[in-house]
């Protein structure tokens, strides 16, 4: 640094020294460096000017410039904010205030940049970029992947609402869940009003105007069509999937009112292809049924119907012979029914419906009624697979009545007999079904100790041992021994993988009888043996999965 440039820097602080003193007036305090440049001026001598901030030392190759001042950059050439921080200083009387308040804004805005904090406006965007991100996948699947995982979710959940609800998505999406292919099995329950309201006509309008869309633009593959608590409009619903709906093939109308024979008559003119009917717990006039199973009975397949004194008129037609292809029958109870009885004509029924497979009449005890002008059938019931008469009160049910439906079932699977205490093992083991795999002879109805002892069930488990996988003698007394024995013959099944589930629940069963049939089992996942008094404690409850079986070893000492 040469005199030149030092005497350019003395310069320009007499300046801003000169400017500082006139700001502050005459009585306000001088500075020590003002009286220091003053001084400068008096003398007109260059070297003092390392006074006020620096001195320079000259080295072997080169200048070294020391401060003398607080801070080693005052007054240096190179050190701009130094001169803004002396010019901001200038000014304290009436801008004083407003320089702290700027330093404060000033000092404030470094901080985002060593902490970042984004802003309210950064997190929507980024939340944002990150949706359209996750969303991107799903905008890029071939339409065939999408309807392939519709598929599986409508199979387990249905059509509706998921449907729908995919298909406002995205226009992709909507495509997808269009498809013919996903709505061929449609069930809809009553969701537009509350239970017990009534419907205002915009609510009807707006709902006959939705089955008027679904029909038309969603519903040209529709196979299988159910309703659920519909109070009003079922007619109309008929109507519509009858006339637009050529391939239906089921109808199920649960629990709904106001149906009338218009509704059946539009099925007869419209629905070809119809094979089942479900009535089950529903009121409607039985004229409509009856009349289109005179006409249309020869294409019907499969009936559910409840229990009532107009609706017995339905299986008074089936035993004439109107439905002679009838693969499945049932007539069930509503939940609140006490007692019920229905007189059944088993040979006019075999007769009318020898293909039948199976027969079910849950809650209700069968009268056996015999009709003079009825010839009797010489093979029964052929394809039987599954019969179940079963019910929580008592059953009238005998070892003939039995033998009088099962005499030719030589293909039975499925014998559900709760609740019947008047078929002996005796009865059951003279049936001629030899590959039985199901047998329910559980009682529900009262207590253990108003039933007589019955003998045999080891008759039973030596028949039925090889293919048997489910069995319930629930609140059965059979004695000790026979229980041991019937269990041996489980245990030295070949095939141990064959039985899955046994109840024992309130039975006599011992630890010596159980153990066997635990240990050989491999493939039981259920075992109840809740309210067996003969059972150490700790393992009179219910056992689930395989895991839980074998622990049950243990405790069998």
């Amino acid at each position: 640094m040469d005199s030149s440039e030092v005497q350019a820097l003395r310069e320009e602080d007499n300046t801003a020294s000169t400017s500082n003193t006139s700001a502050q007036g005459e009585d306000g305090p001088k500075p020590k460096k003002a009286k220091t440049e003053k001084k400068v001026k008096k003398k007109g001598r260059v070297v003092r000017a390392a006074k006020p901030g620096y001195t320079v030392h000259q080295g072997e190759d080169m200048l070294f410039v020391i401060s003398s001042s607080s801070s080693q950059f005052d007054g240096l050439p190179w050190s701009p904010p130094k001169k803004k921080i002396k010019k901001r200083k200038r000014t304290k009387g009436k801008v004083k205030t407003v320089q702290i308040k700027k330093k404060k804004k000033v000092r404030a805005k470094p901080k985002p940049a060593d902490n970042p904090v984004p802003s309210f406006q950064e997190k929507e965007e980024s939340n944002l970029l990150q949706k359209t991100a996750d969303h991107r996948w799903g905008e890029s699947l071939p339409e065939e992947v999408l309807i392939n995982i519709f598929q599986m979710v409508v199979g387990q959940d249905g059509a509706v609402p998921f449907l729908c609800r995919v298909g406002s998505v995205c226009r992709l999406w909507n495509r997808a869940a269009s498809s013919p292919a996903l709505w061929r099995k449609v069930t809809i329950g009553h969701c537009w009003i509350a239970p017990g309201k009534n419907q205002e006509p915009k609510t009807e309008k707006k709902i006959k105007d939705t089955l008027n869309w679904l029909a038309q633009n969603r519903f040209s593959q529709l196979r299988d069509f159910s309703l659920y608590h519909w109070k009003k409009n079922v007619n109309y619903a008929v109507k519509v999937v009858s006339q637009l709906c050529p391939h239906l093939r089921s109808l199920t109308l649960s629990s709904c009112t106001g149906l009338t024979a218009c509704a059946f008559h539009s099925l007869a003119q419209h629905s070809r292809a119809l094979q089942s009917i479900n009535l089950q717990y529903s009121e409607f006039q039985v004229e409509g049924p009856l009349k289109y199973l005179e006409d249309h009975g020869s294409q019907i397949k499969q009936i559910w119907f409840t229990h009532g004194v107009k609706n017995d008129r339905l299986l008074a037609a089936i035993s004439k012979g109107c439905c002679p292809d009838l693969e499945l029958l049932e007539i069930n109870t509503k939940l609140d029914s006490t007692y019920c009885e229905l007189p059944v004509c088993i040979q006019a029924l075999q007769m009318a419906c020898p293909k039948l497979k199976t027969f079910r009449m849950l809650n209700v005890r069968p009268l056996q009624k015999t009709m003079r002008n009825v010839a009797k059938s010489t093979s029964g019931f052929p394809l039987l697979e599954e019969l179940c008469i079963a019910t929580t009160s008592y059953s009238y049910l005998t070892d003939k009545d039995l033998m009088d439906i099962l005499f030719g079932s030589t293909r039975l699977r499925v014998l559900d007999l709760r609740g019947s205490s008047r078929v002996t093992p005796a009865g059951l083991e003279a049936l001629p079904c030899l590959e039985l795999e199901c047998l329910f002879l559980g009682n529900y109805f009262t207590s253990s100790s108003a039933l007589s002892a019955p003998k045999g069930l080891h008759t039973l488990t030596q028949k039925w041992s090889q293919t048997l996988q489910q069995l319930d003698i629930a609140n059965q007394l059979f004695s000790e021994d026979d229980l041991e024995i019937a269990m041996s013959h489980l245990a030295q099944a070949t095939e141990a993988d064959t039985l899955r589930s046994l109840n024992l629940s309130g039975t006599r069963i011992t630890p010596p009888a159980l153990r066997p049939v635990i240990g050989q089992s491999t493939a039981l996942n259920y075992l109840n043996l809740s309210s067996c008094r003969y059972l150490p404690r700790g393992a009179k409850r219910i056992y689930r999965g395989q895991e839980d079986i074998r622990q049950l070893l243990d405790k069998l000492v």
